[in-house]
């Protein structure tokens, strides 16, 4: 909600998190 500190980096993490979880997925569902 403050686009001071760091805000770019939590959303970097938040998308490499649901990447992981995707990957994981998929690759448990194959």
């Amino acid at each position: 909600m403050g686009r001071d500190g760091g805000g770019m980096g939590f959303a970097l993490i938040v998308v490499l998190f649901i990447l992981l979880i995707i990957v994981g997925s998929a690759f448990v569902g194959y």
